[in-house]
């Protein structure tokens, strides 16, 4: 009889245990859920963190496979596709004037856009990334900064009359990086902006729109196969439209103020007073003629009715000797 009523315990207990098993066990698993999540979300954060801190060190190492401050550009091979992020963008300049196209130019081809600026306008960083280059190049681009960014592109700008950032420092999209000016191989103050990927230059109008003071969406879709033929369709819809310009068509109408570079550049002691150029700084009533093939000064003064001492008197990177001027010059009459 006891042995009879053990046996029926133990019976009991082994059922008892059977059934509580998988409670048990979904209460394990219930318990274990949260935490994986929460693990997940650790690992997500963590390398969130890394990429971050990569793209600090190294932006868009995925592309680029050295960092190096010795030269503006080299040419590497170009992904086939490439998504390129233009969201969070910063205008280089609120100047709305091209005043020298992507392209063939006088015999040469022509890397960037020339954007109508003066002497100290404030010239900003288009998108976050690190400052690779800070350098002068007398026959060339003269004082200029190229930025790789995060997103793929390294922008150039040229001919800047000083440096607000060094090389190496990480900069966001907005960020003073210099002031305009006319070094280097330059006829005039302006700003020479190129971008370009895996050091291959690519039309900036496929990306900016200057005139609208727009990116042209939120990303663009590089495609190797057909860059030649869409820099071609970026140039007519955003390129340049008129032969003249007056100084408040430069800022979309309004007339240029005393630089913010004063301000934004105020950590920086020995940044000079913005002034404007003497090549370009008369009073509002003077124009801009876009010389194009063929013309000459004396053809210039005739069609705006004006004399050729004036125009000598208010260019006077003209030689009075020669007269010679260029297709793409701006000349003010």
């Amino acid at each position: 009889m006891h042995l009879t009523k053990t046996i029926k315990t133990i019976a009991f207990a082994f059922v008892l245990t059977a059934f509580s098993l998988p409670s048990a066990g979904q209460d394990l698993l219930a318990r274990t859920v949260p935490v994986d999540k929460k693990l997940k979300s650790l690992d997500t954060l963590a390398l969130h963190e890394v990429t971050e801190r990569e793209n600090l060190e190294s932006p868009s190492a995925d592309l680029y496979a050295d960092w190096d401050n010795r030269y503006a550009h080299k040419a590497t091979e170009l992904p086939e596709t490439y998504k390129i992020n233009l969201r969070n963008f910063c205008m280089p300049t609120p100047s709305r004037v091209i005043t020298s196209q992507f392209g063939a130019r006088w015999g040469r081809q022509h890397r960037g856009l020339d954007i109508k600026v003066y002497i100290g306008d404030t010239i900003k960083a288009a998108f976050s990334g690190k400052v690779r280059v800070v350098r002068y190049e007398a026959k060339g681009y003269g004082n200029y900064v190229v930025i790789r960014h995060n997103n793929g592109l390294e922008t150039i700008y040229g001919h800047l009359s000083k440096h607000l950032v060094r090389e190496n420092q990480t900069v966001k999209a907005g960020e003073p990086i210099g002031l305009g000016g006319n070094t280097g191989r330059s006829t005039g103050s302006h700003l020479h902006f190129e971008t370009r990927l895996c050091g291959v230059a690519l039309n900036p109008a496929l990306f900016f729109d200057f005139r609208n003071q727009d990116v042209t969406g939120d990303y663009y879709i590089f495609r190797k196969s057909t860059m030649e033929n869409e820099s071609a369709k970026a140039t007519a819809a955003r390129g340049l439209k008129q032969n003249s310009y007056t100084k408040e068509e430069v800022y979309g109408g309004q007339k240029p103020q005393a630089s913010a570079a004063t301000s934004s550049s105020s950590n920086n002691s020995s940044a000079p007073t913005p002034t404007r150029n003497d090549n370009y700084a008369q009073s509002s009533n003077n124009r801009y003629h876009k010389v194009t093939e063929g013309e000459t000064v004396h053809s210039i003064a005739r069609e705006h009715n004006v004399s050729v001492e004036r125009i000598l008197r208010l260019n006077t990177f003209i030689n009075p000797n020669d007269l010679r001027i260029r297709p793409g010059q701006a000349i003010k009459y």
